[in-house]
């Protein structure tokens, strides 16, 4: 269901939306459970005031679903659970996932760093995707088997991005869920934009950003 990211992994796309005069925050995620992911980043979103984008990233897409008090949600590669739905629950792995993970022990799982720059990165520089895979941390178990208490796609005004070339979450299951969003859009990219074309993915976020008016803020997940 995807790897925790650190938050430097969106560091090219903040710089870009910042040059923009955009309010950005990137709370840190798995924290232990999704509640608890879903706790974190509302209170980031109560903090910036008016109702602010928000972008969840794989696993980050079931943090968002939870929220309260934002304006548009962006569903990246991500995880758009329905009453009842979890992240585990929709499936989605890839063989080549489900291949690559590593048991620790104690319920903890990672990627090898080697096998994640093929896994999420392979369509960026190297040495950058050598860079993100670095970043990368062990999963706890039960943030994937999360179900959120509400569903915000229902009543906020959403969009989804498909990563055509993903190889960690179907793209035929993205483009299942992407028809629960209001907007839908396909990119021939890996599983992480963010990595191989910020400027994308900051381009797409402010061209959201700008009908709304009034101080720009985005939240990323």
């Amino acid at each position: 269901m995807g790897r925790p990211r650190d938050p430097r992994h969106f560091g090219l796309v903040v710089g870009e939306l910042r040059a923009g005069g955009v309010e950005v925050a990137v709370p840190e995620l798995h924290r232990g459970s999704l509640p608890a992911d879903t706790e974190a980043v509302q209170e980031v979103v109560d903090a910036m005031g008016e109702p602010p984008l928000v972008l969840g990233h794989s696993y980050g897409g079931s943090v968002i679903t939870g929220l309260t008090g934002v304006g548009h949600l962006v569903y990246l590669a991500a995880f758009v659970p329905a009453e009842g739905e979890s992240a585990a629950g929709l499936g989605g792995s890839t063989e080549l996932l489900a291949s690559s993970v590593v048991q620790d022990g104690g319920g903890l799982t990672h990627v090898d760093p080697a096998a994640a720059v093929e896994l999420f990165y392979d369509d960026a520089p190297i040495g950058r995707a050598t860079w993100a895979a670095s970043l990368l941390r062990p999963q706890g178990p039960g943030c994937g088997r999360g179900v959120p208490q509400r569903q915000a796609w229902r009543g906020t005004p959403s969009t989804y991005v498909v990563c055509a070339r993903d190889r960690a979450i179907d793209p035929g299951l993205q483009w299942t869920m992407s028809r629960r969003c209001g907007s839908a859009t396909a990119w021939k990219t890996s599983h992480s934009p963010f990595i191989s074309e910020p400027g994308r993915v900051a381009a797409v976020l402010r061209s959201l950003l700008r009908p709304r008016g009034g101080r720009l803020s985005a939240g990323l997940s």
